[in-house]
């Protein structure tokens, strides 16, 4: 079918997709309907090495996996609307599992050696987000001018995946465009939290997140760009571990703003456990992935074990970004890990890296280059936020937050100009009494203006100096590790996006401009005693002194709301560190059982305790 540009196109092609996502579903046998039996229940309980190594050896077989999770994602989906193209039948389909003959492995294990063979991840079930080809499946970003356009060749994780035996069972949703932490989308409608069915489970990977905390996939291939894995993982208790560029196959993602190097879009996975997340790493690069991407270093795996070495780590804290400082419950999560791992004899600092927020400023200016045009070629129209408002159709919505940026990129640069000048110098006395602009706000203004060839290039300079002057900073203290909040805010509420905008992804997109390596990993929930705003903190001078940012965003934060929602931290190692930093995430779960704080995902929506009329699961 092919979708013409009239003023219905939009609305025929959502509809055109809905029906075939319905299809999907209908088509299903009715066993995918029935619950699971003990035998299935204990397929799930499985690690991905056990998965692998009874697949291998006959124990099980991978129609039988692929049946059990295929039950608790069709149950996660229509508990949370994460799934965008279903293929479960297809999963079993590649020749990899197709030729499958059980009892190869006698002995019930695997090798290193063996890490490397089309075997190595053989039945275990992964999901892919939405924006990662899969040959004859479309790419939408959520973009209905994307519908029924099917990819021609599959991504190179994709392939990789698919010649180690592992069972590809789902495409996940997106939100319109990716930019948004929020998932939501005029294609694909809502998905909601596994924990709440009023909060978000985070964006751009937000699909991905609700069926692997459902327990309807045993991996998520998500992308990262600034914390688009990583808030997620935080938003729905999940582990992930974005690397740096290079090391984990990316190519043939499709993206919303393709070309945009300056601050590079990387696969990443998530996982439901750190020992789940640190195997599949580990059998991805042993898979030898520069054989399938171009863009991959042919970089081995390094055993790393820093428990066993008993060296004392130094771990470096950075408490805010400068922009939006963490709420009470981001706050506690961190201070905990710190806590614990004092405790354990570690050394552990506040860090005072160069000024993130300036970092920040960088990012965004290359992030978001291409607004008005017309001081570029001053006969042409102006062209503002082209990469996405081409793409979108008469009609097609973003969201809130998303707009927003466009909306900026849509004022004239000279206006922009003025705003800028007049937020920064609206007195301190007016803002504190009336609100208004501040400095953050003004800098905002002036990001939010295209760039031409050479302003580029100044910027790509003076990032590659922010980068070193990181390095540099970071090995004259010593450091091992940076310990920081995902986000300032637990999962939010559909919509409140609008007032945390952004510009509340700091903590992540600080290390995606940096090129490091960092990981989330789940520590506790959100409490609404101990996570409670002082009485009268709006009225508080601590609140008054916010930037409008933050004072904005925090009128989004309500611990008794967000009771129960899940609680990440992120770790932070240096360039080309994926090793490291698991094995500095496994330290950290060890110090924190160590004092009793072993997370336990709560209620979900594939547990008797859910029910088609409950909002939230605790």
């Amino acid at each position: 079918m092919i979708f013409s540009f009239s003023a219905f196109a939009h609305q025929r092609a959502c509809a055109w997709k809905q029906r075939e996502r319905q299809s999907q579903i209908a088509s299903l046998p009715a066993e995918h309907s029935e619950p699971l039996s003990l035998s299935e229940q204990k397929f799930h309980a499985l690690s991905i090495a056990q998965l692998v190594s009874q697949c291998r050896s006959g124990i099980i077989s991978p129609p039988e996996v692929m049946l059990a999770y295929s039950k608790k994602a069709l149950r996660a989906h229509r508990a949370t609307n994460c799934i965008s193209d279903f293929m479960f039948n297809k999963a079993l389909a590649i020749p990899s599992v197709a030729n499958w003959v059980p009892g190869v492995d006698p002995d019930n294990s695997i090798s290193d050696s063996d890490m490397g063979s089309e075997r190595s991840l053989m039945g275990v079930p992964v999901s892919i987000k939405d924006t990662i080809d899969i040959v004859g499946h479309d790419s939408t970003i959520s973009f209905s001018r994307n519908v029924n356009k099917p990819a021609a060749k599959s991504s190179s994780i994709v392939r990789l995946l698919q010649d180690s035996g592992a069972l590809i069972l789902a495409k996940t949703t997106v939100p319109t465009g990716l930019l948004s932490i929020e998932t939501y989308s005029d294609l694909f409608g809502q998905t909601t939290n596994p924990y709440s069915r009023a909060h978000t489970p985070g964006g751009s990977t937000g699909g991905g997140a609700a069926l692997l905390a459902c327990g309807g996939s045993k991996v998520e291939i998500g992308t990262d760009l600034a914390g688009s894995a990583r808030i997620p993982a935080h938003f729905c208790g999940l582990w992930s571990l974005k690397g740096s560029f290079g090391r984990f196959p990316s190519w043939g993602s499709a993206s919303s703003l393709p070309g945009a190097e300056g601050v590079p879009i990387l696969a990443a996975p998530m996982a439901g456990s750190l020992e789940d997340l640190s195997e599949f790493w580990k059998r991805v690069i042993m898979a030898k992935p520069w054989l399938y991407d171009h863009t991959c270093i042919p970089m081995l795996w390094k055993d790393i074990n820093l428990q066993d070495e008993g060296r004392k780590l130094k771990w470096g804290v950075i408490w805010e970004d400068g922009t939006i400082p963490p709420t009470p419950a981001t706050r506690r999560a961190l201070s905990m890990v710190i806590t614990a791992l004092k405790r354990q004899g570690h050394e552990v600092v506040d860090f005072n890296p160069p000024d993130v927020y300036h970092g920040l400023k960088l990012g965004y200016r290359l992030l978001f280059g291409d607004g008005d045009s017309e001081h570029i070629e001053p006969h042409r129209p102006a062209i503002t936020g082209q990469q996405i408002r081409e793409t979108l159709l008469p009609s097609e919505t973003l969201n809130a937050s998303a707009m927003s940026v466009l909306n900026l990129l849509a004022l004239p640069r000279l206006l922009k100009t003025f705003l800028a000048r007049l937020t920064r110098n609206t007195p301190n006395w007016f803002r504190r009494l009336f609100g208004g602009g501040d400095h953050i706000t003004a800098d905002f203004y002036h990001i939010m203006q295209s760039r031409s060839v050479y302003e580029e290039r100044q910027n790509i300079h003076a990032r590659e100096e922010y980068r070193a002057a990181w390095h540099e900073k970071w090995i004259s203290e010593g450091i091992d590790f940076v310990l920081t909040v995902p986000h300032a805010f637990p999962a939010l509420r559909h919509n409140a996006s609008e007032k945390t905008t952004l510009m509340s992804a700091g903590y992540t997109f600080i290390f995606s401009l940096l090129d490091y390596t960092a990981g989330i990993l789940p520590v506790t929930f959100v409490d609404r005693a101990s996570d409670a705003l002082p009485t009268e903190f709006f009225s508080s001078e601590q609140y008054l002194n916010m930037n409008s940012v933050a004072r904005l965003a925090y009128t989004a934060y309500d611990a008794e709301d967000m009771h129960g929602l899940p609680l990440g931290v992120q770790v932070v190692g240096k360039r080309l560190e994926e090793e490291k930093v698991l094995e500095g995430m496994k330290i950290i779960e060890a110090a924190l059982a160590k004092q009793g704080h072993i997370f336990v995902p709560g209620n979900l929506p594939t547990s008797s305790a859910w029910t088609d009329s409950s909002n939230r699961l605790f």
